[in-house]
């Protein structure tokens, strides 16, 4: 997630993917659409992938679809930069001249998106889509805010356990099935082969933190009346913060190297060989194939505190959303669904990997490629996402936890003092919020 799901930088990654948002920014006037015109020529906002050739084709494709299907409409496709969206996105929530009709974002910015009115509700016209009965509840969740809808999920990611088969066969050694045995493992591969990181981890690679926190009954933030107050400081959360801490030092993944790297670092670190483990995403995939490990690695679900359960993961991905501005708002939400219904998002896996939203079309891509199925079994047991407040925007981009992560590794605070911390942080930014 660009700060979606399937880009696995930390807080500004996703870095997974939209979570810098201008959430503190005051809320834009009224841009409602005054007309509905039902021909002329619709604007669309994607984000430019690293390798966007099999995007534009599979894009293409679905255009061509719509066009033929609307006579008289008319479709223009530009792909837009991720590190410039949330200026441009803004911009166009404010002048409705200028802007599209149809945009793709990061899922963690619905909130913020939904507060500057930039987004148009279409509850009524999402709950009369067929395909939309199919849509894993943790993707509509995505684009739910109170109880209104306000895009269609576009792609899914989640992340899991990449480990070497190699090297763990040469030490004797199993997947980890528990919490306690991949940081144990982690450092027993570092002890055996100090030139190895056990688990690569990064201070920054918020992603990969998250399923310490909730495996341990933490949460981010808990929610009463509308109302978000930070839960990272709460003695659950602490476990999972000293249980993901415990892994920067000399006995695994060094601080002086390991605490300023994030999501894309970790995982540059397992595919090069210089590490036995990494938490990795179904997006990372196709860097790992091209990486010196290939052939030579496996994916598991990562543990949880139980025995053979699965941590929860970060739920990652992008959304599309139709602009209240849009003078075309039927056709508008026609293609939207028709680039992301399933036909599209099947398309859209087999060309670019992105995991679909729809349980069964999830479930053929499962069948088609194997890797999947460790990311599906994650997304089945339950993943998670971040605070559905238009807060979480300026906390992300603020850096909140990366500092709360490396305060603690480098020493200069401990867990308790750096979560407090936090968690004022946290809660001005939700208190400005409202």
């Amino acid at each position: 997630m660009k700060l979606s799901a399937r880009i696995a930088a930390p807080a500004a990654a996703l870095v997974l993917a939209g979570l810098t948002a201008t959430a503190c920014a005051p809320q834009t006037s009224d841009t409602s659409a005054k007309g509905d015109d039902k021909s002329g020529t619709l604007r669309v906002w994607l984000f430019q992938e690293v390798g966007n050739k099999p995007k534009e084709k599979v894009v293409d494709a679905a255009v061509a679809d719509f066009e033929k299907a609307h006579k008289g409409a008319k479709v223009e496709i530009e792909y837009i930069p991720v590190d410039t969206r949330a200026q441009r996105i803004k911009a166009a929530f404010n002048d409705p001249k200028s802007a599209p009709d149809l945009i793709e974002y990061g899922n963690s910015d619905t909130a913020a998106y939904v507060k500057d009115g930039g987004l148009a509700d279409i509850t009524e016209e999402f709950g009369a889509w067929d395909e939309a009965r199919d849509t894993d509840p943790i993707a509509k969740q995505s684009v739910t805010v109170g109880d209104k809808v306000y895009g269609a999920p576009y792609f899914v990611g989640v992340r899991a356990l990449y480990y070497r088969t190699d090297v763990f066969k040469d030490l004797g050694i199993s997947a980890p099935k528990t919490q306690a045995e991949l940081i144990s493992t982690a450092k027993k591969i570092r002890k055996a082969k100090p030139d190895l990181y056990g688990l690569a981890v990064g201070g920054a690679y918020t992603y990969g933190a998250m399923p310490f926190i909730w495996a341990n009954g933490g949460e981010l933030a808990g929610e009463t009346d509308g109302k978000f107050t930070s839960g990272i400081n709460s003695e659950k959360a602490r476990k999972g913060i000293e249980a993901y801490t415990s892994l920067f030092g000399d006995d695994n993944c060094p601080a002086a190297k390991c605490a300023s790297m994030g999501g894309n670092a970790t995982v540059t670190a397992f595919a090069s060989g210089k590490a036995a483990m990494a938490i990795g995403g179904d997006f990372s995939h196709a860097a790992v194939e091209a990486g010196s490990v290939k052939g030579k690695y496996a994916v598991v679900p990562l543990p949880g505190i139980a025995k053979n359960s699965i941590a929860p993961a970060f739920a990652g991905g992008n959304n599309l959303g139709v602009l209240k501005s849009s003078s075309h708002r039927t056709l508008a939400v026609d293609l939207m669904k028709t680039l992301s219904g399933k036909k599209t998002q099947a398309a859209m896996f087999d060309a670019m990997g992105f995991l679909p939203t729809y349980t069964d079309v999830l479930d053929n891509a499962a069948k088609k490629e194997p890797f999947v199925a460790p990311f599906v079994r994650t997304l089945g047991a339950g993943a998670k996402s971040v605070p559905a407040s238009p807060a979480w925007g300026q906390i992300d981009a603020s850096l909140v936890l990366p500092t709360m992560f490396q305060e603690i590794v480098s020493g200069r605070k401990d867990v308790a003092t750096a979560s407090d911390d936090a968690a004022k942080k946290m809660d001005a930014a939700f208190t400005e919020a409202g």
